[in-house]
């Protein structure tokens, strides 16, 4: 499998690329419209079947329209992303088939109601619900501490502990961690935090209105097709 990480600065945003060397098919998790030219050099000689988005981003434009005006890629979201422009909406539990491996679709909201993470053998793509050493903020888009605690608990930290855990953002440079070290270090969820103690914790965070949310959210709203 080919796999390449991408980061993008402005909003500490990572893209993944996962393809099929025998098939040639590929997937991008993620893709920010401003990173479009990055993703197409890295692309040359593969097909892009898909672009996942994990959720409803409110910090960068999707790449998604862009993508499937240049590629004919199709755009999937979650099923409750409340968006018309997707071209195919997932539960708990779908399958995607990408050349000779799989991508399983985990429902993970609580940072929005429409968050997934996409697991691909040992490797968990979590999104902005699971972070290195953190979690997604709870307090707009429908979010909930209570569902988040639950789905990471439920969804994520039981999978294997050598499940390599590829976050939607970093801001200090880690570019991977692993289930385990997140189950037992994780500052606002691990070494067994109960559910009472990360609510109270996340419902006094006081954090400062999202940046970009504004601009961001209602063009994702149509899977980033801008005027």
């Amino acid at each position: 499998m080919l796999f390449k990480q991408f980061f993008e600065e402005k909003s500490s945003t990572y893209t993944y690329l996962l393809a099929c060397e025998t098939t040639k098919q590929a997937v991008l998790i993620d893709p920010v419209a401003c990173e479009v030219e990055k993703y197409l050099q890295a692309l040359k000689g593969y097909t892009l079947l898909y672009t996942l988005d994990t959720h409803v981003h409110a910090d960068h434009i999707t790449a998604a329209n862009l993508l499937r005006e240049q590629c004919g890629s199709k755009s999937v979201l979650n099923r409750y992303s409340d968006v018309e422009c997707g071209d195919i909406l997932v539960t708990d539990g779908c399958v995607l088939r990408i050349g000779k491996f799989e991508i399983k679709t985990l429902y993970t909201p609580g940072h929005t109601n429409s968050c997934t993470s996409y697991l691909v053998g040992n490797m968990v793509f979590t999104g902005d619900a699971l972070l290195i050493d953190g979690c997604g903020r709870t307090d707009f888009q429908h979010g909930s501490a209570e569902m988040l605690y639950d789905s990471i608990h439920n969804k994520l930290f039981c999978l294997p502990d050598e499940t390599i855990v590829y976050p939607g953002h970093d801001y200090n440079g880690r570019t991977a961690s692993t289930i385990l070290k997140e189950r037992t270090t994780n500052s606002r969820l691990g070494a067994g935090r109960s559910k009472a103690d990360f609510i109270e914790l996340m419902n006094n965070l006081d954090l400062p209105y999202p940046k970009q949310i504004d601009i961001a959210l209602p063009v994702n709203q149509v899977c980033g097709k801008q005027k």
